[in-house]
């Protein structure tokens, strides 16, 4: 893991389920801001780069995220598309890149070393997959051994792959030389019309290229999309620093 680290965080999201005018990943955490959490996670690891997608709107988010850049995601097309807003940013970048969602801010630097490590195997796509005690809609991670075969959505999944227990928690590795020539050919053929950052995986496998993932703990993969995921994210939080 001598190779650069870089991270681009998708902070486009709007605080609307939250009935909140704060963009969603400004919603406070144990008295700070969900991103901040994961900036000062990133710092810890000392990684070189740390760029922040935000909406065109989204001066709050710039002003809580300098002197780190960010980029703006002009349209709402997929997670997708807003990686690949961050493109200019990265140019001849040639080290490891973390795509974190802004509203996950449980993750440890321990676990994204995990991802880093896996990556450094020759990897060039590592997603993070946990294993909650119920499954429910999450997209499942179907692997063969170490490598990952690919991610199926729900209410896409047979009732085999419904029964793996392996889910996607949505943050992700890459190798920064491939990251944006695999995601330039995502395609949005679908019913959103949206390019899903997760055909990454079915793209870079149809390049030749090997994928994998590597498991955290399921507290980590939560996520907060409402007022009441926002407050079992402060109750986490808690019993994590009480442990301490």
């Amino acid at each position: 893991m001598n190779k650069e680290i870089g991270a681009i965080i998708l902070g486009a999201g709007k605080g609307t389920r939250m009935k909140s005018d704060l963009p969603k990943v400004l919603m406070p955490v144990a008295n700070k801001p969900m991103i901040r959490h994961i900036i000062d996670t990133l710092e810890e690891m000392k990684v070189k780069k740390i760029v922040t997608v935000i909406a065109p709107d989204g001066d709050a988010v710039r002003r809580e995220v300098f002197p780190y850049p960010t980029c703006i995601q002009e349209k709402q097309l997929g997670t997708g598309h807003a990686v690949l807003s961050a493109c200019n940013e990265f140019r001849g970048f040639t080290g490891d890149v973390l795509v974190i969602f802004g509203d996950q801010p449980l993750y440890t630097k321990e676990s994204m070393n995990k991802l880093l490590k896996k990556r450094a195997e020759g990897y060039s796509v590592v997603c993070m997959g946990f294993t909650p005690e119920d499954p429910a809609r999450y997209g499942r991670l179907v692997m063969d051994g170490d490598d990952l075969k690919r991610i199926v959505e729900f209410k896409d999944a047979s009732d085999e792959e419904k029964a793996i227990k392996f889910c996607n928690s949505g943050i992700m590795c890459f190798d920064g030389e491939k990251i944006f020539s695999i995601l330039a050919s995502i395609s949005n053929d679908n019913a959103a019309q949206e390019y899903y950052l997760t055909d990454a995986v079915e793209i870079a496998l149809r390049m030749g290229l090997k994928c994998s993932a590597v498991e955290c703990p399921v507290d980590e993969a939560s996520a907060a999309n409402t007022l009441e995921e926002l407050a079992l994210l402060e109750e986490l939080l808690k019993k994590r620093k009480a442990k301490k």
